[in-house]
C-alpha cells in the first residue's frame, strides 16, 4: 500500500504494519529473539528496534501533546536537532538495554495502541491539511504518525529482517 493519504489508509496501514512487525518476530524461538545482529547495525537486536520504535512513540505523542496546547514542542528531543538524531537515537537504546524483550512488547503494543487512539480522534481534514496546526511546520500532523507508525513498523521489519539473515 502506498503511503496514507486519508485516515481510513494510515489507521490501516499502520495496523496492518505493525502486526506484520510483531507476526515475524513471533515467527522466531525465544532463543533467536533474544539474539544479537550481525555487527554493523546501531540497533543490535529485537529488544532495540522495538524499543526505539516505542521511544519514538512517546516522543511524538509529547510533540503532538505540547504543540496542540499552542506550545512549540521540542523537536525531535530537547537538546537535539534532526542532525544528532544518531546521538538520540543511541541514547535511546541505552535507556532500554537492561529491560526485557517481553516489557518492551508490553510498552510497544500500549504505545501503539495510543496513537491509534490519537488518529482516530481526528478528522481526514484534521490529519492531512498541510499547515493546520503551527506547530507541524509546512507539513501536516498525519506526516508525524505516518513516520512514527506505518512508515517506522515497516522500516523496523526490515531492519530486523536484515539482523536475521
Amino acid at each position: 500500500m502506498p503511503r496514507p493519504k486519508s485516515k481510513p489508509e494510515l489507521l490501516e496501514l499502520s495496523q496492518k504494519n505493525f502486526d506484520k512487525l510483531n507476526s515475524y518476530v513471533d515467527s522466531f524461538s525465544p532463543e533467536e529473539q533474544q539474539a544479537e545482529f550481525p555487527e554493523g547495525t546501531m540497533n543490535r537486536n529485537i529488544r532495540d528496534v522495538l524499543a526505539h520504535l516505542h521511544h519514538w512513540h512517546l516522543m511524538v505523542l509529547d510533540w503532538y501533546q505540547v504543540g496542540m496546547q499552542g506550545d512549540k514542542p521540542d523537536i525531535p528531543a530537547k537538546g537535539y536537532t534532526w542532525r544528532t538524531v544518531p546521538e538520540l537515537n543511541r541514547k535511546i537504546r541505552e535507556k532500554y538495554k537492561d529491560i526485557a524483550l517481553s516489557e518492551v512488547r508490553e510498552k510497544l503494543n500500549q504505545s501503539h495502541t495510543e496513537m491509534q487512539q490519537v488518529i482516530e480522534g481526528h478528522s481526514n481534514e484534521e490529519l492531512f491539511e498541510k499547515k493546520r496546526y503551527k506547530w507541524t511546520g509546512s507539513t501536516s500532523l498525519g506526516a508525524y504518525f505516518i513516520s512514527a507508525t506505518s512508515s517506522h513498523y515497516d522500516w523496523a521489519y526490515k531492519l530486523i529482517r536484515k539482523g536475521k539473515k
